[in-house]
């Protein structure tokens, strides 16, 4: 019997019950020994009798259905160069390792190259995992010399920084091997590889002068700071998140540049650790993205914190001169000249931009936003049918969680015909400052922008109880809600582990729940999710004249 084998590509799939339909076809062929469709894949492998049938007669039934087309025969050795590939990921984050969990489930052969920060991205090398943790730190020395009780009188602290370091060091790599390189230790299908892809094509991508081809492709390489353009500022020298939070010997001060959530979340983390900083922003408020009253209540804390900031300060150059840095620009307002002597270190934090610029996007017709991120619909497709993209690379919000959600269905959608789609309307956010802000929703600017009729309630952190008895009543919940609906379509939290209230108020956002729900449901007394409840009575009684537990 001479036996050979075929592989094919296959279009007008649209499920698994396809690639059953069209194996169920071709068994009729009694010169067929084995037929293998993947939806996933596109593909159709068969071994047959020469004798019996032949490669023509498979593609003709294949052919003379309605649905199905033989788009190309796969030659046998594009798998056997292991150069070709159902998917090729560029990128390391949490979008492509959640983009490489789902293809291993579908059984799909992938390619993951990456190059610039380690596999695991931004998050767990020199984002959210030292961020927070360092942030915990500065939290705890805070804490030991600040009391909110007369009764208490904390004595200091001994801050051993090189040994915060070096513990953030061994938190990231522990978390960088579980939580990612282990979790694709055993996949059969995964390919692995550190490098830099540059497409050759819209089908092809180099990595070292090597050729890779896939079916589709996932563009999930993140972002980096932006450096903004200061006369002598690469001469001198400056220091951003990734090499900031590497430092081992604690810095004499910091001048931050941008007063972001970035620049914020540093400055307060590094002051706590016993570290002066100021904080130069070029526009008129810190955290400018969010409302003036939300910038107004984390401003008023620094302040208190020893924690200078100067808004609409622009920067015209810096010199290093000896031992310091001499900073100098205009205050935009005024258009009165500046200058401030840095013994320490520039840290830029103004700002992110995608990985793009060395991808070799110039041969694709790709479409990018005018900030250079690659343009996606709700779905993860970009301008080529066969090309995703997913995480900060792209034109939607920046978060690791969106982006592990992105990565899972820009696969789903490119492989499994599902249509799945990212909604951000309801999408919970957290800045990890003392207090820190959270939100979720529109705030009342944006409201308006859209023409949607709200009221907003305001309830200040003094009208909370639990805020009360802590003696810390610093910030406030702020809701808004559509008043022909009564439906919350907005949330602002500032408060001490304001973060923790988010979520609720997100689901509520997301299912339609009305503030007057809100107000009628149980709430645990003496918690700060009481809070909610009372800001929602705010918007038409006076809780200051409630008793406690009223409603």
């Amino acid at each position: 019997m001479n036996t050979e084998t075929i592989k094919l590509g296959i279009t007008g799939m649209t499920c698994d019950h396809c690639a059953k339909s069209i194996e169920k076809l071709l068994s009729k062929n009694e010169g067929i020994k084995e037929a293998n469709v993947s939806y996933p894949k596109a593909t159709c492998e068969c071994s047959f009798d020469l004798s019996k049938t032949s490669k023509a007669e498979i593609i003709n039934t294949i052919n003379d259905t309605k649905k199905y087309r033989v788009k190309n025969e796969i030659p046998e050795n594009e798998n056997s160069e292991n150069n070709h590939f159902d998917l090729i990921i560029i990128g390391g984050g949490s979008a492509a390792f959640s983009a490489a969990i789902k293809a291993e489930s579908l059984g799909l052969s992938a390619l993951m190259v990456n190059d610039g920060l380690d596999f695991g991205g931004t998050c767990v090398n020199v984002g959210c995992v030292p961020s927070k943790n360092l942030i915990r730190a500065g939290e705890t020395a805070y804490h030991a010399k600040h009391s909110n009780f007369e009764g208490i009188k904390p004595k200091g602290v001994d801050i051993d920084f090189a040994q915060i370091i070096k513990d953030k060091k061994v938190l990231v790599n522990t978390l960088q091997e579980k939580k990612y390189m282990d979790v694709v230790s055993d996949f059969e299908n995964l390919t692995m590889l550190r490098g830099w892809a540059k497409f050759k094509n819209d089908k092809t991508i180099l990595v070292d002068g090597r050729e890779y081809k896939a079916l589709k492709f996932l563009i999930a390489t993140g972002a980096t700071t932006n450096i903004p353009t200061i006369k002598g500022l690469k001469e001198v020298g400056y220091l951003t998140n990734v090499s900031l939070f590497d430092l081992e010997e604690k810095p004499k001060s910091l001048t931050i540049l941008g007063a972001g959530y970035i620049g914020l979340e540093m400055a307060q983390a590094f002051s706590r650790l016993g570290v002066k900083v100021r904080i130069l922003e070029f526009t008129d408020r810190v955290l400018r993205s969010q409302t003036e009253d939300v910038s107004n209540e984390i401003q008023k804390q620094f302040e208190a914190e020893g924690i200078k900031v100067f808004p609409n300060y622009r920067i015209d150059k810096v010199i290093r001169d000896e031992n310091k840095i001499i900073i100098s620009g205009t205050v935009s307002t005024t258009g009165q000249p500046f200058q401030f002597f840095e013994p320490g270190h520039m840290v830029v934090a103004t700002g992110i931009v995608p990985n793009t610029n060395r991808l070799g996007l110039d041969n694709l017709n790709l479409e990018l936003t005018k900030s250079g991120q690659i343009t996606v619909n709700e779905k993860m497709e970009t301008s080529l049918s066969h090309i995703y993209a997913a995480g900060d690379v792209t034109n939607t919000p920046t978060f690791v969680y969106t982006a592990a959600f992105e990565g899972k269905i820009a696969i789903e959608n490119a492989f499994s015909g599902t249509e799945n789609k990212a909604d951000y309307s309801s999408l919970p956010w957290v800045v990890f400052t003392d207090p820190q802000i959270a939100g979720a929703g529109l705030d009342e600017e944006k409201a308006e922008a859209k023409g949607i009729p709200f009221e907003v309630s305001r309830l200040e952190l003094k009208d909370v109880p639990r805020s009360i008895v802590a003696n810390d009543t610093r910030g406030f919940i702020k809701l808004i809600r559509n008043t022909e609906t009564d439906k919350l379509i907005g949330a602002r939290v500032v408060a001490p582990e304001g973060g923790e209230l988010i979520q609720q108020l997100s689901m509520s956002i997301k299912y339609g729940v009305t503030v007057k729900d809100l107000a009628d449901s149980f709430y645990p007394y003496l918690t700060l999710g009481e809070g909610v409840k009372l800001a929602a009575i705010t918007f038409g009684k006076d809780v200051s004249k409630l008793s406690c537990c009223a409603s």
